[in-house]
Order: C-alpha cells, then sequence, then structure tokens
C-alpha cells in the first residue's frame, strides 16, 4: 500500500469518521485501515485522531493536514492523468448532496448517460434535507437552496427556483379555492420545519412597492422533508409552496392544483457549495459542471 493509499484512507476515516465505516466504504478490512492510518501518524510524527471506543475525531494537526491532503491528491490526480490518451473518461469516487426530491426528480433521470461516458466514475449520493458537515463527512460539492452562509465553503451560484403555491383537489373541494390574500384565513398551510420547534414561516407573498411579507396560516402538520412536504399536499392536508421543478408532474395530471398565481413566495436561491481546494480533482469539477447544467434547465437566471 503506497503513500496515496494511506492518504486516501485518512481521507475517508476523516470524512465518515470511523474506521469501521471508512473500510466499509473502501471494500478493506478495518485492520487494514487501523494499520495505514497509523503508519501515516508514525510517518508525520504526530497523531491525526483522538479516538475513543463511541468515535474518531481529528486532532489539531489532523484538521490542518486533512486540508493539506485534500491539496495534494487533488494535484497528484491531475499530475497522474496528464498523459493520458482519453483525457475525457473520469475515474473514481464522488461524493454529493442535494435533496431527495432534487435528486429523485432532476438529477438521478439523467445521471445514467452520464455514467455510460465515464464508466469509471463511482457516485456517492447522500439524498436528504439534513444540513451534512462537507468538510467532516468527506462530500466533494452539496447543492442547497436558500441562502448559504458558510465561510469554510466556496458557493457557486446556479440560479433561482421559482415558487408555485398548491394543493390538492380534495383539499380545495373542502376548503373553496383562495383567490385573494383574505380568502387564505379559512385555510390551512402545511408547515415546514427543518428543526421541530422552530416557528413556522407562514405563507409568503410579493408586497405591492418590493419585498415579500409572511402571513401566518393554521397548520395541522409539520414535516421536516421535502418529500414529506409534498405528500402532504397530495394527502390533502393544506396548502403547500414549493419549487415548480418539484410539482411539474404533479399539476401536469391533476393531483395538484396551483393557487393564488398573482402571489408568488419569493424564488429560492440554488447554490452548489465545496470545499476550498487549490487543485480540485478533474473528476469533481467535471460532476459539478454537469450537475450545474442539469439544474440550471430548471432554474431562473441569477440576476445581473
Amino acid at each position: 500500500m503506497d503513500l496515496l493509499e494511506h492518504y486516501r484512507i485518512f481521507l475517508r476515516v476523516a470524512g465518515l469518521g470511523g474506521f469501521t465505516r471508512a473500510a466499509d466504504s473502501l471494500g478493506l478490512p478495518k485492520a487494514s485501515v487501523s494499520t495505514a492510518v497509523r503508519r501515516l501518524e508514525a510517518s508525520l510524527g504526530t497523531q491525526l485522531f483522538h479516538r475513543t471506543t463511541r468515535r474518531v475525531q481529528l486532532t489539531a494537526d489532523g484538521a490542518v493536514f486533512l486540508e493539506r491532503c485534500r491539496d495534494f491528491l487533488g494535484e497528484a490526480e491531475e499530475l497522474h492523468s496528464m498523459f493520458r490518451r482519453e483525457p475525457q473518461q473520469l475515474s473514481g469516487r464522488v461524493r454529493i448532496g442535494m435533496a431527495s426530491g432534487m435528486a429523485r426528480q432532476l438529477v438521478l433521470p439523467r445521471l445514467g448517460a452520464f455514467l455510460d461516458a465515464h464508466p469509471g466514475l463511482q457516485i456517492e449520493l447522500g439524498a436528504g434535507e439534513r444540513r451534512v458537515d462537507v468538510v467532516r463527512e468527506g462530500y466533494d460539492c452539496v447543492v442547497r437552496t436558500g441562502d448559504v452562509a458558510d465561510p469554510g465553503l466556496v458557493a457557486r451560484r446556479l440560479g433561482l427556483a421559482a415558487l408555485a403555491t398548491c394543493a390538492s383537489p380534495a383539499y380545495l373541494e373542502r376548503h373553496g379555492i383562495p383567490r385573494t390574500l383574505e380568502d387564505l384565513a379559512s385555510h390551512r398551510l402545511v408547515h415546514f420545519a427543518l428543526a421541530f420547534g422552530q416557528k413556522p414561516e407562514g405563507f409568503e407573498y410579493p408586497l405591492p412597492d418590493g419585498g415579500y411579507a409572511s402571513l401566518e396560516m393554521p397548520g395541522a402538520i409539520t414535516v421536516d422533508g421535502g418529500e414529506a412536504y409534498l405528500g402532504a399536499a397530495l394527502a390533502g392536508l393544506g396548502i403547500v409552496q414549493l419549487p415548480r421543478f418539484a410539482v411539474r408532474e404533479a399539476l401536469a395530471d391533476g393531483r395538484l392544483v396551483e393557487v393564488l398565481p398573482q402571489l408568488p413566495a419569493a424564488p429560492m436561491p440554488v447554490s452548489l457549495l465545496y470545499p476550498p481546494q487549490r487543485h480540485m480533482p478533474r473528476r469533481v469539477r467535471e460532476v459539478m459542471d454537469w450537475l450545474a447544467q442539469v439544474l440550471a434547465e430548471h432554474l431562473e437566471p441569477w440576476p445581473a
């Protein structure tokens, strides 16, 4: 096992936070992973991880080495591929994260053709609403909606996701079709929260002089995931405000009905976040470019 392999194993242990999970993801015995890290620590003359029976955590030196290790591996991989006759072929693993609905509706249907063009590439897709720790969990990039403010990451703006206000036909049959903001007094909203206990944001609508406001509305259910949010609307549990791409099929086949189109919520910024690297591996850079292209087809351009 060469030095580069030791570095790759170190990155996987740091990203997954444990030797067992790293070994499983790499298809190696746990003993081999532990030995590789011990040899790396011995060669560096420092301890990279604090080890307990319950968790593995980077030391201060380990955190510093993590950043330099990423840069080193990225540069090494670029150097190694300089003279390949088929430079268009990508190989290796790329770990990406995004909301489950976006993955299912937009990315996964297009991923097969991309992987056919790059048979040596392996994608690890984390699909969910949880805000992952990009650096600690070893993600190469994540797609996030809404305002992003993470000084430790680079944000690449992809565009704006237009929102649609929708409800199921069964819900509208029971409660009527709202045609004005005042009509919402007799309606329910499906509430969304990343963490239960937060105050619901309410129904968002535009102000005549610019900007947006939020109207508090009752609701019998609060969900913490996009798929459950859409599912609650389909089940007739209330009104939702979702990205238009997420409800396109349900609107087309009549499972949902758009209401109050004259009062659209603010479009949601969509960004691609990734750790800063001086030498990003080409496979990561090209996967991010492909993701940006796929998602841009469903987004409005970012204002100049």
